[in-house]
């Protein structure tokens, strides 16, 4: 059997087994964990009410978070002609055509968004295996295949996420971080949820979230009655 470490230890003295909480008190309790050297993402967990195997009953959207994530999110650019200058003064970290695709193909990954322009689109799907798997690969329902590319840039650079239901009927999304005030990380948190619950699918009978938990990347999981 595997022995917790002592900061774990010390971060469950906060609860006990099977205890349910409020999401302000999930946010208090989050910040009460014993601290590492590094700023963790605060993330939420959920469990839906949903069949994970039936098409129509995907849960997936994006949302710009009130109080963005806080870290820099890099995002490279794939388009050409004009739209590149407006990339650029957008913020982008890494912008080109058939050259940054190239790159890419070749083993850079330095960023964390690919924003691309739709004539692209027909060339970077020939990344699709690397891309795909990382959950990097643009789509339009994602927002990140557009000719507003300088409105995307801003809007992932802002905050933008983007949630999508899995095969174990679940979405994990980060909300933040741990240095975040009370009322930012909650607020965050309230306005993911409005969104997801705003996605359901119209085949879902009843709530369509089951079960919810708050945690930190270090940190153990919260139940949150939402």
């Amino acid at each position: 059997m595997i022995k917790p470490s002592k900061r774990m230890g010390e971060a469950k003295k906060l609860f006990t087994q099977g205890e349910v909480f409020s999401l302000e008190q999930a946010v208090e309790n989050v910040a009460k964990f014993p601290k590492v050297k590094f700023d963790e993402t605060v993330e939420l967990h959920l469990f839906l009410n949903i069949d994970p195997k039936s098409s129509d009953q995907v849960v997936r959207g994006t949302m710009v978070l009130p109080n963005g994530l806080g870290k820099n999110v890099r995002v490279a650019v794939i388009c050409k002609g004009e739209l590149e200058a407006k990339a650029k003064a957008a913020g982008a970290d890494f912008v080109g055509a058939a050259e940054l695709i190239d790159k890419i193909s070749k083993g850079f990954m330095d960023f964390d968004v690919i924003v691309a322009a739709p004539d692209m689109m027909r060339d970077l799907s020939k990344l699709g295996k690397v891309l795909g798997p990382r959950g990097l690969m643009p789509t339009p329902k994602a927002g990140t295949v557009t000719m507003d590319i300088e409105r995307a840039v801003k809007e992932v650079k802002s905050g933008k996420i983007e949630f999508k239901s899995d095969k174990q009927a679940g979405i994990h999304v980060s909300v933040g971080k741990r240095s975040f005030e009370k009322e930012k990380l909650l607020e965050n948190v309230k306005h993911l949820v409005e969104a997801i619950n705003h996605a359901k699918p119209a085949a879902v009978k009843g709530n369509l979230i089951k079960t919810a938990s708050l945690t930190t990347t270090m940190g153990p999981g919260l139940r949150v009655a939402l």
